[in-house]
């Protein structure tokens, strides 16, 4: 048995089966690169789902992470600790917000970002008790719990997980049309949206949407709510996605590559007519704001600023979408993305064409996922350099050429 086949029997056997990976079992990470538990080495496409924007084992947040462990990890929000303020002071300085709220998790970020929203709608709006309604897009997904399932218009998300969470609703993606229908009931306390729709297969609205959701956010006294966690920190080739359309949403959340990938750290940024509306006690983490996550965290910021990570992925994924049109094949129907946030949609009769199309890419030296059938991100990390993305373009047109 080949050490591979040992560890995928082992999750096989012991683990649930809630996922469905490519069947390559990784043990290695530097920059771009993964390596195997064979030892070949690949092209990271994935990176862990935009957590990796700094590349895979930056050697300075490697270097934070190594030197904080050795001193202190956490303490939970019993006690103060010496780096929670500093951290809070750094990244709404960054992100020029009031104040910072730290958790662990992407999803525990849009859970808090509901239950500030809410409350605001309740203290500030005036909405009656129990009434406020938060306003989604149909196609997002910004986790599993059961707020997030609840709305989900996915159905291997929410499909036999019911009852589901009250107060949600959906207007369709990129339809500001809608959306101010929607906007115009009183009791709507804000609207959270994926700048650019990441599980849904890099989804780009046109041209001005952001500028519109956030004219009608203020038009209608709601909250704009920008889920930034996958689109964020450099990925799309501005520090935020919103940045491509110079707004500013009312509550920021983030996660994934605020840690360069090394342990969950996720942030919500609001100002204090927002944010301070709740009170000791009513909202927290034991895990939310330790000191390994703050010191991780504010590392991760400053490798995207000083090595322009920003400025790569936008020029890297000009370049990548050029080299993949290049290809010309008749088997890619679509090629869509911004910055390092991109995505290809199959034509090929069989519904499994892209999970092949992925495994012959593995064959061949480079991760990616389908994802929604017929869609398949590539999404590398942010330091990629000219002659990889080429290479990586080549690979594909290798994969394209095996499919039957």
């Amino acid at each position: 048995m080949s050490a591979t086949q040992h560890y995928l029997q082992l999750e096989e056997q012991f683990g649930a089966h809630n996922y469905h990976p490519i069947p390559v079992v990784l043990e290695k990470g530097e920059g771009v690169f993964l390596w195997d538990v064979e030892g070949k080495r690949y092209y990271d496409f994935l990176s862990g789902y935009s957590a990796v924007n700094q590349g895979h084992c930056h050697p300075a947040i490697i270097k934070t992470l190594i030197g904080q462990a050795q001193r202190l990890t956490l303490t939970s929000r019993a006690f103060h600790n010496n780096l929670l303020g500093e951290y809070a002071e750094f990244i709404t300085t960054y992100f020029g917000y009031d104040k910072v709220l730290p958790m662990n998790t992407g999803v525990e970020g849009g859970e808090t970002a509901i239950k500030l929203a809410r409350r605001w709608g309740y203290v500030k709006k005036g909405i009656p008790d129990n009434q406020a309604k938060i306003i989604f897009a149909e196609g997002n997904f910004w986790g599993r719990t059961m707020a997030a399932i609840s709305s989900s218009t996915d159905p291997s998300s929410y499909k036999g997980f019911g009852p589901y969470m009250p107060g949600f609703g959906l207007v369709p993606y990129d339809d500001l049309a809608a959306l101010e229908a929607a906007l115009s009931n009183p009791d709507v306390a804000a609207f959270m949206v994926e700048p650019i729709q990441g599980e849904a297969g890099v989804v780009i609205p046109h041209d001005g949407y952001l500028r519109g959701v956030r004219e009608l956010c203020s038009r209608y006294n709601v909250l704009f709510i920008a889920d930034e966690i996958q689109t964020g920190l450099a990925r799309t080739g501005k520090m935020l996605a919103c940045d491509h359309e110079n707004v500013r949403p009312d509550i920021l959340i983030l996660g994934k590559a605020l840690s360069g990938g090394t342990l969950p750290v996720s942030a919500i940024l609001a100002d204090d007519e927002i944010m301070m509306n709740i009170k000791p006690g009513e909202h927290g983490s034991t895990y939310g704001g330790n000191p390994l996550a703050c010191a991780v965290a504010m590392t991760a910021l400053q490798v995207l600023k000083e090595e322009n990570m920003a400025g790569n992925a936008e020029a890297m994924g000009q370049l990548l979408r050029d080299e993949l049109a290049k290809l010309n094949s008749p088997l890619i129907k679509l090629i869509r993305g911004k910055g390092l946030l991109n995505a290809i949609v199959i034509d090929h009769p069989d519904a499994d064409a892209a999970w092949e199309l992925c495994l012959h890419l593995k064959d061949l030296g480079l991760l990616a996922k389908p994802t929604h059938g017929d869609k398949i991100r590539f999404a590398p990390p942010l330091l990629i350099n000219e002659a990889q993305i080429r290479e990586c373009a080549s690979i594909i047109g290798q994969a394209l050429a095996l499919m039957k």
